[in-house]
């Protein structure tokens, strides 16, 4: 009976063990929360764009004020609402050099875009709409996937310019994560995880890319050396949340 209670004993204390450990490793690979930064990356120099509950960082090109409408901020994400005018929105702050993560869903047959080194100063904010972009765009249901060439107006693609390869796309109403990373002329593009697009602005190859896209009539299209970061309005829903970045030497 003695050996019976004590290896009942011993039984239970190996199971409290197993599950304390295991309470102890869900806690270490809980996700953190959404449109937060967790201890190492602020100490990696990251910021949030976007809070889950304000758009501070964020503005209208032509107002200087983020929309009164067309964006709607709630349940800790930024959308575009279909059909609205509240226009393309761009941060506050110019950035050089960089690395931008945020989060994206589209809805069926959406299209939308992540623009950088967007000028909202030049010839009265007329190029305020014109940067490299990062193409959000449902390949399955919208048109401009077979529009362009070689497929670079589809998801992740440098827009007009160079087609994404290694797509992972999880699809519409699921959450995608999108990475831009700029050293200097050295530019990715991320999907996922995965490296899709990679180019360096200003060499040879870049300004034939240029030369044959629509923006050949856009002199130093894509070359200043720093601008703004804008979400495009493109008339259909697109959710965006957990936006951050932090400056690169």
């Amino acid at each position: 009976m003695k050996k019976t209670i004590c290896f009942i004993a011993f039984t239970m204390l190996l199971s409290a063990a197993w599950n304390n450990d295991v309470t102890a490793r869900e806690k270490k690979t809980k996700a953190p929360a959404d449109n937060t930064l967790t201890k190492k990356e602020k100490s990696q120099g990251w910021k949030l764009l976007f809070d889950g509950k304000t758009a501070d960082a964020w503005m209208n090109p032509r107002t200087g004020n983020f929309p009164t409408g067309g964006w709607l901020i709630e349940n800790g994400v930024m959308k575009i609402t279909p059909g609205s005018d509240g226009g393309d929105i761009v941060t506050k702050e110019k950035f050089r050099n960089f690395e931008l993560v945020m989060d994206f869903n589209y809805t069926p047959g959406a299209n939308s875009g992540i623009k950088y080194f967007v000028d909202t100063e030049t010839n009265g904010g007329k190029l305020s709409g014109i940067g490299c972009e990062y193409q959000v765009l449902d390949d399955r249901l919208h048109p401009d996937a077979k529009a362009g060439k070689n497929g670079n107006r589809t998801l992740s693609s440098l827009y007009d310019l160079i087609p994404a390869k290694n797509v992972t796309d999880n699809g519409a109403n699921q959450w995608n994560q999108a990475k831009i990373v700029v050293q200097g002329n050295k530019i990715q593009h991320w999907l996922n995880g995965k490296l899709t697009v990679e180019y360096e602005r200003g060499n040879d190859s870049w300004k034939e890319a240029v030369a044959g896209s629509k923006f050949k009539t856009s002199p130093g299209f894509g070359e200043v050396k720093e601008g703004r970061i804008l979400l495009q309005d493109h008339g259909n829903e697109v959710l965006y949340k957990n936006m951050k970045i932090r400056i690169l030497e």
